[in-house]
């Protein structure tokens, strides 16, 4: 049996006709750049997330970008963040000239440990930027506490994140900004580039707004330097067209996860022993991804692989440790929780149409590879 990480041909099949004539309605309306599409899309993505304003954008980097030029974060400024999550994260802080500062992560969740925050904010620090990893909530409410106090900015790094919940409130509805992607991979993906910033203030809003095409206000004149990043409209239409599904398909991904975790469950113990199941905590966990912890973690996903199970690695460097970050001086074992993390990591296949044969073939293959590893 072949099963692969992720297969988006079934989804497609399932919502194909809905996917087609949104698509040939923008081809048909040939407004292609924003524009009401885009509109729609805003305005029935930010309702999803519990926000007042959405800002389409061109790629969840570029929304993460945009929200940190919206504050005037540049030079000399420091940025609060994880060490164990995708490049852009840190990237978009070092493109504007702030530095990014890394605080470890929370061993169970992999989301930054609100507790480390506050030793390493300091009068250059401007913003704290929690990422939502592999689908689950950081812990916002001492990170909001913390940033209150301080006169902080969060940004939240929704990006693997839509839909997910914790204490009742929706990843990107509760700091300043939520960032997200709509890359094919994700939750909610478009067939192509795309992203979105969540809001509830107005004025931001209206200053993402114009930062996103060149800082104009009016044709032609600028008062700021912004930048292009406009979302596609025959992207917005993918996305609008996909929304009404997506709790189901998160349905269907929780399903997904808690048969691995029975099944793992059941597994003998020597085999059940070399498995960390990730950490579930209340709310809810969308699972954009299904990562497990093994030993030996090289050799376990190339015996899977042998076995006919597609696997990923995320995030085989921690950020701080990255060769264009070096000028920071962290060394190795500065964030041992990360590196450990980075290690050990493994993501299975947990995508909606995932049927559960496969499930249970990937289960019975981890436990084989783990016990020969």
């Amino acid at each position: 049996m072949n099963v692969p990480l992720l297969d988006l041909k079934p989804q497609y099949a399932a919502v194909k006709d809905e996917i087609d004539g949104a698509i040939a309605g923008v081809v048909a309306s040939q407004r292609f750049v924003l524009g009401p599409v885009v509109e729609a899309c805003e305005e029935a993505v930010a309702a999803y997330c519990g926000c007042d304003h959405g800002v389409g954008v061109s790629s969840g980097t570029d929304a993460l970008l945009l929200a940190l030029m919206a504050e005037g974060i540049g030079a000399g400024d420091e940025v609060v963040t994880t060490p164990f999550t995708f490049f852009a994260t840190a990237g978009v802080v070092a493109r504007l000239g702030a530095t990014p500062v890394f605080v470890e992560i929370d061993p169970s969740t992999f989301n930054i440990d609100p507790a480390q925050i506050e030793a390493k904010v300091t009068p250059r620090t401007r913003a704290v930027v929690p990422v939502h990893l592999f689908g689950q909530m950081a812990e916002m409410a001492p990170i909001m506490e913390i940033a209150d106090r301080r006169g902080l900015v969060v940004i939240e790094d929704a990006a693997q994140a839509i839909g997910a919940e914790r204490d009742g409130r929706r990843a990107g509805s509760v700091g300043h900004y939520g960032c997200f992607s709509f890359f094919p991979t994700k939750n909610l993906g478009a067939y192509g580039d795309g992203g979105i910033v969540t809001v509830n203030d107005p004025a931001r809003s209206a200053k993402l707004k114009t930062l996103r095409v060149h800082g104009e206000q009016r044709k032609y004149h600028h008062r700021t330097v912004g930048g292009n990043f406009r979302l596609d409209a025959l992207q917005a239409a993918v996305v609008l067209a996909k929304l009404p599904h997506l709790d189901g398909w998160t349905d269907a991904r929780r399903r997904n996860a808690a048969l691995y975790r029975r099944l793992v469950g059941e597994l003998p113990d020597d085999a059940r022993a070399r498995i960390a199941l990730p950490h579930e905590t209340p709310g809810r966990h969308v699972w954009n991804q299904f990562v497990v912890q093994v030993a030996d973690r090289d050799l376990v996903k190339d015996r899977l692989a042998a076995a006919g199970v597609g696997t990923a690695v995320y995030y085989p460097v921690p950020l701080h440790l990255q060769e264009c970050f070096a000028d920071l001086g962290y060394a190795p074992g500065d964030l041992p929780v990360s590196e450990r993390a980075a290690a050990r990591v493994l993501a299975l296949p947990v995508f909606p149409e995932l049927p559960a044969a496969s499930i249970r073939h990937v289960a019975s293959a981890l436990a084989d590879a783990v016990l020969t590893s």
